[in-house]
């Protein structure tokens, strides 16, 4: 790796097939896909190099390819149950060294928490950081990412063999937290403390709540807890 400029690539795991919320990547916030809110928010981190979403090879998750193709954004598809391979395959192809992992169900995801995950993880010895969610952390559920490099990510490849390790693709790491230095941090700002806050979308009430809000997809962290806080 190259300590001083390395790859960083955020890639965006989605589907379509969704069995809490299905079809959820297109369904439309606002006038706008939530796929799109996603990509368009990502690439704001201003330390990534490249976004690429990570689907299924499935016929339905075709939809979503051709979709995201038309906008320009690259895509890597593979095995559907095989959420870490389909990570290693997007990786390899983008020749990331660090990979900012991101799930499609964070509209709301905030390109400043992207880049100060980077910088936390950059600056600090450690195997994993995550701001994603409230997990020994004042971070609202939705606003952050996950971080770790290609070598470690293909290192859980190789280890990791219950079907759970293998769809959720850092279950192995955090099953084996003895083995990892695993970081993360509080955001420095008051008003950005708020780890009751959901931004996520899981379920349909999720989706309803967000789009009965005041929200559009250039909002800051600020905006965005006001408006969430009514």
């Amino acid at each position: 790796m190259s300590k001083s400029n390395p790859k960083i690539v955020a890639i965006i795991q989605a589907r379509l097939g969704s069995s809490r919320l299905p079809l959820k990547a297109l369904l439309a916030l606002h006038d706008q896909p939530l796929i799109n809110w996603v990509v368009s928010r990502v690439s704001q981190a201003k330390q990534l190099k490249q976004v690429i979403v990570a689907i299924p090879d499935t016929q339905l998750d075709q939809v979503l390819a051709q979709h995201l193709k038309r906008l320009g954004v690259d895509v890597f598809m593979g095995a559907e149950d095989d959420v870490l391979g389909r990570f290693v395959g997007a990786a390899h192809m983008t020749q990331a060294e660090l990979i900012v992992r991101v799930c499609a169900d964070n509209p709301l995801i905030w390109g400043e928490a992207i880049d100060r995950l980077i910088t936390t993880y950059r600056e600090s010895p450690c195997d994993y950081c995550y701001n994603h969610i409230p997990k020994n952390n004042l971070w609202p559920d939705g606003l952050g990412a996950e971080i770790i490099a290609c070598d470690l990510l293909e290192d859980l490849d190789k280890k990791a063999q219950l079907a759970s390790e293998r769809e959720h693709c850092l279950n192995y790491l955090w099953n084996h937290p003895q083995d990892f230095k695993i970081k993360t941090f509080d955001p420095l700002e008051p008003w950005l403390r708020r780890p009751d806050l959901k931004l996520d979308i899981d379920h349909v009430a999720d989706f309803q709540r967000l789009s009965l809000l005041p929200l559009h997809p250039k909002m800051d962290a600020k905006a965005i807890i006001a408006a969430c806080s009514r």
